[in-house]
């Protein structure tokens, strides 16, 4: 499809017969040149002034409309639109929070095939799992022990974020869990973010040993700048130390922030957790459209410059034809 971008420049086109209805005609005020034989002159060549024939005025008459037409026409700026192109942009930015702390070296859990490994490992596969399903949203990654680091920014590559989540290893951030500075470092991180649904899932076996900041401190300054804290128990309650999954906390950082708490004791359970968060986390996302559009100007304005240049050459090679001088027939003696 195309159109003009400009088509206000029409209303231009009568300007030619305005300025010859309203105009008064050019006359000159001296005559250029004085020649006192040219009446003597033009008789010699058989052509009175005033002569020329009207068909070439007509012909000049329109080809001048044309161009005039052409010309304005190049200037509206002709287009041509193409199919829209959509663009999907993610409306929520997710960030994991997972804990590397000694404990979840801990084989009370299994993999696929059925086998006993840690937790760690079988939390890496569901999460895998769970990235894979998440193409709409930008998703980080936060590691934690004795303290936080981000392991990934938010990315809608989710490739590059599941080989950094393959490298991490148990002990990586020490031994212990600090808990509420992995929600205060997801709380910096997000104030870089530039939507506005901020969803954090905080996984852990263990209860807050070491942090700077109390995990229900973190949990209302998460709260009052609007982001969902959902939190996953997934160790002992009834271990001691810093094995010792704190799960009053845990509900209580998830009710503060309007998240929800859940409790998975198995690899299946945890399948089920994330399979629960990504109901009550739709995808959602916002649809751009852009039409690009291709230049047409160059055709009126060529076909103008090509009528004039026609034209010029026809009237040349007229004059050429028209002033060739007639053969001589001599009679014979």
């Amino acid at each position: 499809m195309w159109q003009f971008d400009y088509p206000w420049v029409l209303l231009l086109l009568p300007l030619p017969w305005l300025a010859y209805r309203f105009l008064g005609a050019y006359r000159e005020a001296h005559s250029a040149l004085r020649v006192p034989f040219f009446a003597a002159m033009s008789r010699a060549i058989g052509q009175q002034p005033g002569g020329a024939r009207g068909g070439s005025g007509r012909w000049q008459l329109l080809l001048n409309l044309l161009v005039w037409a052409l010309l304005l026409a190049a200037c509206a700026r002709p287009v041509w639109v193409e199919q829209a192109i959509e663009h999907q942009q993610p409306m929520r930015d997710m960030m994991l929070a997972i804990d590397i702390s000694q404990s979840m070296q801990t084989q009370d859990y299994t993999d696929a095939n059925g086998n006993n490994t840690d937790r760690l490992t079988a939390v890496k596969g569901v999460v895998r799992d769970f990235i894979a399903q998440r193409k709409d949203d930008r998703i980080g990654l936060i590691v934690f022990g004795t303290g936080a680091y981000p392991q990934a920014p938010f990315t809608l590559d989710h490739a590059s974020l599941g080989v950094l989540l393959n490298e991490v290893g148990i002990g990586m951030a020490g031994p212990n869990t600090a808990l509420g500075d992995a929600i205060g470092l997801s709380i910096k991180l997000f104030e870089q973010a530039k939507e506005q649904e901020k969803v954090l899932i905080l996984l852990t076996d263990g209860n807050d040993t070491g942090s700077a900041i109390t995990p229900d401190h973190a949990a209302q300054l998460a709260g009052q700048r609007g982001i969902v804290v959902h939190t996953i128990g997934i160790g002992d309650p009834q271990a001691s130390g810093d094995a010792k999954v704190d799960l009053a906390a845990l509900q209580n950082i998830s009710r503060i922030t309007g998240g929800r708490f859940f409790r998975a004791d198995d690899r299946q359970a945890l399948h089920a957790v994330y399979a629960t968060l990504d109901q009550i986390t739709p995808h959602n996302v916002k649809t751009l459209s852009h039409q690009p559009k291709r230049d047409l100007f160059w055709l009126p304005l060529g076909a103008a410059l090509l009528s004039l240049l026609l034209s010029h050459t026809l009237a040349a090679l007229w004059g050429r034809v028209s002033q060739a001088p007639e053969p001589r027939v001599q009679s014979g003696r």
